[in-house]
């Protein structure tokens, strides 16, 4: 047996990012656009454009600076959310190392 972990951040019991919404912010920092993100990760415009929105909405902050026709990018409310959340994520992956496997 091998432990895995799931993690996601929340706010008074609302989650605000979790893996795919990692990934989406990521793949939007990387490629500078929504659309093109949403391409890459076989995700609708619209599924995008929700899930930032109750990012934004929950964390009470703008995670995304778009403007027509630029594109987009992260804020750096955006950035620190994405730091925070890649820390907790290598914490536990540090601490599912030093556990290794489980005998039943």
């Amino acid at each position: 047996m091998r432990v895995r972990f799931k993690v996601w951040l929340e706010k008074e019991g609302e989650p605000i990012i979790s893996e795919g919404k990692y990934r989406l912010l990521k793949e939007i920092d990387k490629t500078g656009s929504i659309l093109e993100a949403t391409r890459r990760l076989g995700l609708t415009y619209k599924r995008a454009i929700s899930q930032i929105k109750a990012m934004e909405d929950r964390l009470g902050k703008k995670v995304l600076e778009r403007k027509r026709g630029s594109g987009a990018k992260l804020t750096k409310e955006g950035r620190d959310l994405l730091e925070v959340y890649e820390s907790v994520v290598r914490k536990f992956s540090e601490l599912t190392e030093r556990i290794g496997p489980l005998e039943p």
